[in-house]
């Protein structure tokens, strides 16, 4: 990679609040990478996005779903001159490139882990962006957020040195800064649970309805025609300690479970800022708490974008 590609990714839902400046490195994260002539062709075949779609120097949110249809990864995927690249939680990217491999069969298709070869960085705020561009000119991938976030895929051997003259963030204000956009990531915590509409991945342009059949698709599709989805994912604060995989219960539902914490990030503004997949009803009509039927209670905040 000789030069750096800007990508607009267009489907980024604006967060309603400018970022404070930042650069952070992405550890959390982890890369697939995607090679050979039958590249597009074979990850059509497996995840919840229209491949066709991802242009060079594009990108799209999308989904890796189980014959369930049930959520074994999702990601941000792009184009780039090798092929596709695909950021996805660092604890599932292993896993993941395993399982994938196994589908490859006879196809010209290649799946590696590149989690220790690619080091993704993350920029909020023009100074920021300015201090980046300029530690690296001439280097990776760049894909502009549409909340005007910067994320970089570097090459290892050419980020150690960069990285050396910048002032890194911790990478937990990036992550609630995606929380506050209402961008899940399925962590070791949440796998294999949710359909990509409880995490209302198909709000952010993550599941194609058009483009056919893949992993997983008879039941997404099947949601989705359905009508009304019965769960959802809501952005809640509670003034209390949260992480991904925490137990919800609410009122309605007395000591039966009724949801789950998809991610979880302290707030700057207090408290803790949560990504949560519970009952629309119980969200609508009742008091939903934390770990405990008698725990903290959920303050229900609002998502930059609309939940049918």
């Amino acid at each position: 990679m000789s030069m750096i590609q800007h990508a607009v990714h267009q489907v980024m839902p604006q967060s309603g609040r400018p970022p404070e400046d930042f650069v952070a490195r992405l550890d959390h994260l982890g890369t697939l990478s995607f090679g050979g002539e039958d590249a597009e062709v074979f990850l059509q075949g497996q995840l919840s996005c229209d491949i066709a779609e991802v242009r060079l120097r594009s990108s799209s949110y999308g989904a890796y779903c189980s014959a369930k249809g049930r959520m074994l990864a999702n990601f941000l995927l792009w184009r780039n001159a090798e092929g596709f690249a695909m950021a996805l939680s660092r604890d599932l990217a292993a896993a993941v490139q395993k399982q994938l491999s196994k589908f490859v069969l006879r196809s010209k298709a290649k799946v590696s882990d590149a989690s220790e070869s690619i080091v993704l960085v993350g920029a909020a705020g023009a100074q920021a962006e300015r201090a980046l561009a300029g530690a690296f000119p001439d280097a990776g991938v760049s894909l502009r957020l549409r909340d005007g976030r910067l994320l970089l895929a570097l090459p290892a051997a050419e980020a150690a040195g960069g990285l050396r003259g910048l002032e890194l963030l911790d990478a937990a204000r990036w992550r609630w800064l995606d929380i506050r956009a209402g961008l899940p990531l399925i962590t070791a915590a949440t796998q294999d649970q949710f359909v990509p509409q409880m995490a209302n991945l198909e709000l952010i342009g993550g599941v194609s309805f058009e483009k056919g059949c893949y992993t997983g698709q008879e039941i997404v599709a099947r949601t989705q025609h359905l009508g009304k989805v019965k769960r959802r994912m809501f952005l809640a604060n509670v003034a209390a300690p949260a992480q991904a995989g925490d137990a919800l219960y609410s009122d309605d539902l007395g000591d039966q479970v009724g949801g789950t914490v998809l991610n979880a990030e302290a707030s700057p503004e207090g408290g803790y800022d949560l990504l949560a997949v519970l009952q629309t009803s119980s969200r609508e009509r009742s008091t939903v708490r934390l770990k405990t039927p008698d725990g903290p209670v959920l303050r229900f905040l609002t998502l930059p974008y609309s939940v049918a």
